[in-house]
């Protein structure tokens, strides 16, 4: 994680910082402080702090990964060479926006579904920026999220083109159960009713209805549960989920709710770098 972050600096400085060395000596000291313009939720702390030991600034933190911002409140203050701290503040304060960003939303996301269903896990998707995903999928579990899978050997997730190209739901739980260590979870992706019984009869630790409405997600769950194959798996809905009619997933009773938004979508939060002369 380090060095992703170190190139990014190197990216941004290219061969130097011409403004700032042509403005700034060698040997001038500096310090500064990153202050939240809006509210939010702080994410990005832990990793920001690695990369200032990276390039010899001190620090000292007022916030940790998770904590609740007012405006103006103060989250760090650092001090050491002025070079150094120009050179870094873009790419710093980019990075802590963006996770930050992405931490409120997953917050105030998950405190609106509470409203209605208090046991819902809300989770964000692979639907993240390359090189990021393990950023970015940190700060919604910063945010009190799930980050679902990190990668591709997390657990078995069967996909509609996975489908396609195996020919249907029950051979490819099959194969799944076949060729995967017992100790992964296996998860298929439905979209109609019959594959979803098919999927709890034939081993699916996790369904994700894919695609369906709010109407018949209940549909499929009724149906489950009179069948008795409802306790047999955790549902997740996924597709199509946006700020908009989230609450009506959650009023589904689903175990989990999966939305790209989080990750794909998300505002930044608007912070800043004040520096002055030490």
């Amino acid at each position: 994680m380090r060095d992703i972050l170190k190139q990014m600096i190197y990216e941004d400085i290219g061969f130097e910082d011409i403004t700032t060395n042509a403005l700034i000596p060698e040997g001038i000291e500096a310090q500064g402080k990153i202050i939240t313009k809006e509210k939010g939720v702080i994410a990005g702390i832990d990793t920001v702090n690695c990369l200032l030991d990276e390039f010899g600034v001190r620090k000292s933190f007022n916030k940790k990964d998770g904590d609740k911002l007012e405006i103006n409140d103060i989250i760090m203050e650092i001090e050491g060479d002025a070079r150094v701290i120009l050179s870094l503040e873009r790419t710093i304060l980019n990075f802590l926006m963006r996770m930050s960003g992405i931490a409120t939303l997953t917050y105030n996301t998950l405190q609106q579904i509470r409203v209605v269903n208090k046991n819902v896990i809300l989770a964000c998707t692979r639907k993240t920026t390359p090189g990021l995903q393990i950023f970015e999928k940190n700060a919604v579990k910063i945010g009190g999220g799930d980050t679902h899978r990190f990668r591709l050997d997390d657990c078995v997730l069967i996909k509609d083109n996975h489908i396609e190209i195996v020919g249907n739901v029950k051979e490819a739980l099959i194969r799944a159960k076949q060729n995967v260590s017992f100790t992964k979870k296996v998860e298929i992706e439905v979209e109609t009713l019959e594959d979803t019984i098919h999927a709890s009869k034939n081993g699916a630790d996790i369904i994700l209805l894919d695609n369906m409405g709010p109407d018949k997600i209940k549909e499929v769950l009724s149906s489950l549960e009179a069948i008795n194959l409802r306790n047999n798996v955790l549902i997740e809905a996924s597709g199509g989920i946006n700020p908009e009619n989230i609450i009506d997933y959650a009023k589904t009773s689903v175990d989990i709710i999966s939305a790209g938004y989080l990750t794909h979508s998300a505002k930044a939060l608007d912070l800043s770098l004040e520096i002055t002369l030490k």
